[in-house]
């Protein structure tokens, strides 16, 4: 281990001394977090943490070099640099004007460095009447024919029920089948405009999406659209309803969504619907862009674009504070249960979608479940998403603080606080400042609070903007000066002295190369050292609570052992002296494996493999003479006893052996003897029991005459039933093989 230290003798004079006052004053506050050889600017400097500063005093510490420049604050004050020449990660939160409204604030600005964090309290209040809007989106296919006709009578009794929570009810409607393309409909020009044809029944034509009626409180009128309504088909089951629900949230205009309004969009089919990708089957192969495609209030690009995927669908659902509810039958609840985890603001109702005030119930059970959750989604821009992240912690009015970003049960006029923290990882690739934007959207609320993110990743140093960054550590010492000149002379990159043989980069990657020696890094876990910073007391593993168990080094992530010592951890001594015992290495039954006897067989046991009660002694089994007995310390007299011993138990095995072997024999033909006398015991009995005589004949009395036959032939009458004006009766000789005299009576 001496080696290692003696690789100290290279370092130069300058920054060993300079190390002893920085850890001299880094030990008086506690390792600095904040200082590292690596930092050479104050960006670095500030990405290393909310708490670290740079001071861009020009003489601070007579040109030490940039990486003392970045330290705590207090420890920067501490050596000279004043408060007017720190640079500090400044962290503001800027709150706008409360207002009483469903959410507060609405404005809020942020100013955040890499590494920095902010938070703030976004309230939401529930109101206790709102005004809603109910658009029904109905599967049209051949299916839904009576789901259509009790859907009659929906609009006045939904209005009757929904006046005990709202005053102003307004419905709107449209339908959807698939797109009408191959394979999903039939392209036979009979069927394209009558896909009922087969069945003399008049149908519409498929379509992705048809927008009927746009949002209105008259609810007759609602009611003389359902009945002009006409059922339509197509060829595979899926149909294309997330398709269609895409449009009408994002056709606002069209539809009607009245802005101060609860939106609800309730989908009702008995099939599942197609997902992206779908669409390939048809050849269909661009994305869906997310935008309204209605002309005439019909769909047009549902030929052209491909179905949206869930997560798209969400986010336009969300954009535009709509609420999503599905009315399913049961056999499809399955598949919808999965689904609607996927896309928040969203209610599953199971029921038979053919009793009008199942669906009532449904629609009213929606409203008041999802009124009652308060969630929130916070959403950053595509181009910082990566940069940044959001943690949010919801205050309930009951007291709870949930895990989730949402509080249920929430009654109007209540009111939930959200503590929303924004943290910034990185800056942009280029370095440069930006302004990001956050939305924090309460689901279904059309109101949210907007968040301005201000990056700091420049740092301004004062009012003459130079944080003195390009300053380098003198090499001071004739030694040091001798270097440089060998190095400048044989044209030699200084940095190469600080690469290990092999290594491609300085120091290990782990400190920077100063006046051609290493200054290692500063960090948390433990110390780095060594000529190419190549030590640590941190990376390898542990024994015995000591790092390579106290006899090795850890160079870059692995152990290197003293003399006599080996392992992963060191822990595994060379010497095997341990194993020795009576002259003889594990008793010369066992190897020696890091200092402890691992026997060859398996019954051995023992530190030194002495034990194995099935096994002969040792004496027996590795003494052949009196010589070797003599080396266990036996005297002549006991080595007689011990050969007189041996003879006589191997005269006792020998004749153990063929006493066992004459046992089992012996044993082995009385068991056969005994099965064969009961074997023939009970065939006997047998015999006598079906009239076998004793030799071997059949007895005959005068039941059995009439079953035995006495020639060779036999004839067989059969008779088959036939009305009784026609019997029938047929006459068969069947031929028999001759009795053997035993069983002629």
């Amino acid at each position: 281990m001496t080696s290692w230290l003696r690789s100290y003798g290279s370092v130069p004079l300058c920054v060993l001394l300079a190390c002893m006052v920085w850890c001299a004053e880094a030990s008086s506050t506690g390792a600095s977090v904040c200082w590292s050889p690596s930092v050479t600017s104050c960006s670095d400097c500030l990405r290393r943490g909310p708490q670290c500063a740079w001071c861009f005093k020009e003489d601070f510490l007579d040109k030490v070099g940039p990486s003392h420049r970045c330290d705590l604050p207090g420890n920067l004050q501490k050596r000279g640099c004043g408060p007017e020449f720190l640079e500090l990660s400044e962290i503001k939160v800027e709150v706008g004007r409360l207002t009483r409204t469903q959410v507060s604030p609405q404005h809020i600005s942020i100013t955040l460095r890499p590494g920095s964090e902010a938070s703030f309290i976004v309230a939401v209040t529930q109101l206790e009447r709102y005004p809603v809007d109910l658009y029904y989106l109905v599967d049209v296919s051949a299916s839904m024919q009576e789901n259509l006709d009790h859907l009659k009578t929906v609009g006045v009794a939904l209005s009757l029920r929904m006046m005990q929570h709202t005053s102003d009810l307004w419905l709107g409607f449209g339908s959807f089948v698939d797109k009408p393309v191959s394979p999903y409909i039939n392209v036979h020009p009979s069927k394209i405009n009558n896909p009922c044809s087969d069945y003399e029944i008049r149908c519409r034509p498929a379509h992705g999406f048809h927008h009927v009626l746009s949002m209105t409180g008259n609810m007759s009128e609602f009611t003389r659209t359902i009945k002009r309504q006409r059922i339509s088909g197509n060829m595979d089951t899926p149909e294309g309803g997330l398709d269609a629900m895409l449009q009408a949230a994002v056709c606002q205009d069209a539809v009607g969504w009245r802005s101060e309004a609860k939106r609800l969009l309730l989908l009702m089919t008995d099939q599942p619907s197609h997902l992206a990708l779908d669409s390939r089957l048809a050849g269909i192969v661009v994305p869906h862009d997310g935008l309204c495609h209605l002309e005439n209030n019909v769909y047009t690009g549902s030929t052209k674009m491909d179905h949206p995927s869930l997560g798209q669908l969400s986010e336009k659902l969300l954009e535009n504070h709509i609420y999503s509810v599905f009315a399913v039958d049961k056999q499809r609840y399955q598949w919808y249960e999965e689904l609607v985890r996927l896309l928040p603001g969203s209610y599953l109702g199971k029921l038979s979608l053919r009793q009008a005030p199942s669906l009532v119930d449904l629609v009213v059970d929606a409203y008041k479940r999802l009124l009652s959750e308060v969630l929130v989604s916070v959403s950053v821009e595509d181009k910082a998403v990566s940069r940044y992240w959001v943690s949010v912690s919801p205050l309930c009015p009951d007291g709870s603080t949930p895990k989730g970003w949402s509080c249920t049960g929430v009654q109007p006029n209540q009111t939930v606080y959200f503590n929303i923290t924004i943290g910034q990882h990185s800056c942009a690739d280029d370095g440069k400042d930006e302004d990001v934007r956050v939305i924090v959207r309460p689901v279904g609320y059309n109101e949210s609070t907007v968040v301005r993110i201000r990056s700091k990743c420049h740092c301004r140093c004062g009012t003459t903007g130079h944080c003195h960054e390009d300053e380098q550590l003198p090499c001071q010492g004739p030694q040091d000066g001798a270097k440089q000149e060998h190095l400048l002379h044989d044209n030699t990159d200084p940095s190469r002295s600080c690469r290990a043989s092999g290594a491609d980069v300085d120091c290990s990657g782990r400190g920077m190369c100063v006046c051609g020696s290493c200054v290692c890094d500063q960090v948390r876990l433990g110390t780095i050292q060594g000529k190419y910073c190549e030590i640590d007391d941190f990376s390898c593993p542990y024994k015995g609570g000591l790092i390579c168990a106290g006899q090795g080094v850890c160079v870059l992530g692995q152990c290197v052992c003293e003399d006599g010592w080996s392992g992963d951890d060191c822990g595994c001594p060379l010497s095997t002296i341990t194993c020795f015992s009576n002259g003889l290495l594990c008793n010369g039954q066992g190897k020696c494996v890091c200092g402890k006897c691992v026997c060859d067989e398996p019954q051995r046991h023992g530190d030194f493999c002495e034990k194995c009660p099935t096994c002969q002694s040792t004496w027996q089994s590795y003494c052949k003479s009196g010589t070797c007995l003599h080396s266990f310390g036996l005297s002549q007299k006991e080595v007689s006893m011990v050969s007189y011993m041996d003879n006589a138990s191997e005269s006792a095995s020998s004749g153990q052996l063929v006493r066992t072997f004459l046992s089992v024999c012996a044993l082995t033909v009385l068991c056969g003897l005994m099965v064969v006398a009961v074997s023939r015991l009970l065939l006997l009995k047998r015999g006598r029991s079906q009239g076998v005589s004793e030799d071997g004949g059949y007895r005959c009395t005068g039941k059995d005459l009439s079953y035995i036959p006495t020639t060779n032939e036999k004839t067989v009458t059969y008779r088959r039933d036939r009305p009784p004006d026609h019997p029938l009766e047929m006459h068969i000789q069947v031929p028999k093989m001759a009795f053997g005299d035993p069983w002629q009576c």
